[in-house]
């Protein structure tokens, strides 16, 4: 077999055993390649295959109403006419781009083309400014630079030897602080294409910033395979089949988006449908699903938070695949679209640095709340964090012997990172997680963010969990706060659904919810109205909120009445636990 044949029979193996996580866990193997091109091995074979060429491969439509669709075959033409203009202006194997693209179809262009041409890809969100942009160019050896016309005057102050390419009508030369070539001008470019040399499959192809939520972003590095084959797994835990059309609602630039706006669905050859929107409506986005026919969804946790705000019983004709990634969902949000929806959100674990994990997959009993099952191709320990022995609770580690196909290179121009994360014999994702009786594990949190209270440790997802069921309660966030008597105790910083405003009662209402739903060692003891500091890519740094709390009980102090440190917002205190301390 060639390799499009060997792919495609993997992956057929895997749809084959879809409702079968057991079975697929025994007998899949990772296809093993010494060169593969995603582009050419696979996307250009479906477009040159008559009963796939045509089918759809992106559908893009615009707040207004607009679309833009692609087939296969159209993508395949396409990406060969950018790789031809991008070659002739001098672009080569090897060579580093930042792509700085919205959700727009020459986003897709550009990442096909440069897999085509052996270019290292450095997506990056659009929301970028030039201090980040600097960093990005510098750390990633950027040699060329793909943005919106609008975008390009960012890099202005960005130094470095790259060449910039602009999509869109917008900026001058003059405001981009150098020569910006057409991006529209690959229109006139031959439409056939042919490689200057095979692919191998440990070349590298794309390097992705991580989002930063407790440290400086690490630069992630994956290859040619682990990605484009490795999410094999990220097909099987969402269920993806020829045909589907699939809505993920992420930023370009992020992992995420990658995952499930690029290589899943077209594993799969299932359709990508991406709905573009200024501010975020649940109406009108259940509106595009039914009209588009969607029938796989997959949408971070704040997403669904904010999706279960609305009726939605609105949406006609649900899609029959629902699932959630980049933080834990709480049981109350998969509760309310099961009975709206009659379909139940299936979490999955994995990191920038992987595909999917562990998951709850098709056709399997669900424990709620729980992360489910180690996917086909992984093999997952769990390990003491202090002895490193196996155990049932402990940090979610991979064995590398052998290493799973869907796992980083590395980080990239980072010896000691790299190291660090794959000591022993494993990979550490730093993630904490328990295993019940049935091997079903359960995420716990952060290595980072799990913390103790008077000697027993507690996890921040399990505390956050009961808040958030308290109909006050819109998002939360659970940290330790220095305590004298029992080094620390659970702080919880809330933001308020659109209803309600803080105050001395509320506070108290939570508080007493909270012992009536959690045993007296992990009840919330302070509590603290406000907006919660994220990553730009949306996840919570906990680092900051933590400081916080070192700035103001950094001596373990907790007496009523203590002034607000200068910067801090109001502190309310558990009655119960001022009795008690």
């Amino acid at each position: 077999m060639n390799v499009t044949e060997e792919f495609r029979a993997a992956r057929n193996k895997l749809l084959e055993m879809r409702l079968d996580n057991a079975r697929a866990q025994r007998e899949f193997t990772w296809p093993a390649f010494t060169e593969f091109n995603f582009a050419l091995d696979w996307i250009d074979a479906i477009a040159r295959d008559p009963a796939t060429g045509n089918n759809p491969a992106l559908v893009i439509v615009e707040q207004d109403g607009t679309a833009t669709r692609r087939s296969f075959s159209e993508l395949s033409q396409r990406s060969n006419q950018v790789a031809n203009w991008l070659r002739s202006h001098g672009i080569r194997r090897g060579e580093h781009m930042i792509i700085m693209l919205g959700n727009q179809v020459e986003l897709w262009e550009v990442m096909l083309a440069c897999i085509k041409l052996g270019v290292v890809m450095i997506p990056t969100t659009t929301m970028m400014g030039p201090a980040d942009l600097r960093d990005r160019v510098e750390r990633g050896g950027a040699h060329w630079v793909t943005a919106r016309a609008e975008d390009a005057p960012k890099f202005a102050d960005v130094p470095g030897d790259y060449t910039l390419v602009g999509v869109g009508a917008g900026s001058t030369d003059a405001e981009a602080g150098r020569p910006v070539l057409d991006f529209a001008d690959s229109a006139g470019s031959p439409e056939n294409f042919t490689p200057d040399a095979p692919t191998k499959a440990d070349e590298t192809m794309l390097l992705y910033f991580t989002s930063g939520t407790t440290s400086k972003a690490k630069l992630v590095e994956h290859t040619h395979t682990s990605y484009p084959v490795g999410h094999l797994s990220t097909m099987f835990w969402i269920g993806l089949e020829p045909g589907d059309v699939h809505l993920n609602v992420a930023s370009p630039g992020w992992a995420k988006h990658a995952w499930s706006n690029v290589f899943t669905p077209w594993i799969a050859e299932a359709c990508v449908f991406i709905y573009n929107y200024t501010r975020f409506d649940a109406a009108a986005l259940m509106a595009q699903m039914d009209a588009e026919h969607v029938t796989s969804f997959c949408a971070p946790p704040t997403v669904w938070r904010m999706l279960i705000q609305a009726d939605l019983t609105l949406l006609k004709h649900p899609p029959t695949k629902v699932v959630s990634a980049g933080e834990p969902l709480n049981a109350e949000v998969i509760g309310q679209v099961e009975r709206a929806w009659g379909q139940l959100i299936r979490d999955g674990f994995g990191q920038t640095e992987t595909t999917v994990q562990v998951a709850n997959t098709p056709g399997q009993p669900i424990k709620i709340g729980s992360m489910g099952r180690p996917l086909p191709g992984y093999d997952v320990v769990l390990l003491d964090l202090i002895t490193g022995e196996e155990k049932d609770d402990g940090e979610l580690c991979l064995r590398l012997d052998p290493a799973p196909v869907g796992l980083t290179k590395g980080y990239y121009g980072d010896p000691e990172k790299t190291a660090k994360a794959f000591r022993g014999g494993y990979y550490h994702t730093g993630d904490v997680a328990s295993r019940d009786e049935n091997g079903i594990l359960t995420y716990v949190g952060r290595s980072d963010d799990v913390f103790k209270s008077s000697d027993y440790r507690l996890s921040p997802f399990e505390l956050e969990s009961v808040l958030i069921e308290h109909p006050a309660v819109a998002e939360a966030a659970v940290v330790p706060s220095p305590d004298a008597l029992r080094l620390s105790v659970p702080k919880a910083y809330v933001v308020l659904a659109a209803a309600y405003e803080p105050s001395d009662a509320l506070a108290g209402e939570i508080f007493a919810y909270c012992r009536e739903h959690l045993p007296a060692y992990k009840r919330i003891r302070r509590l603290e109205f406000a907006e919660l500091p994220k990553t730009i890519s949306g996840k919570i740094r906990r680092v900051e909120l933590r400081a916080n709390e070192v700035a103001r009980h950094g001596s373990g102090g907790a007496v009523a009445g203590t002034p607000t440190p200068n910067g801090l917002g109001r502190e309310y205190l558990d009655t119960e636990f001022l009795e008690t301390s």
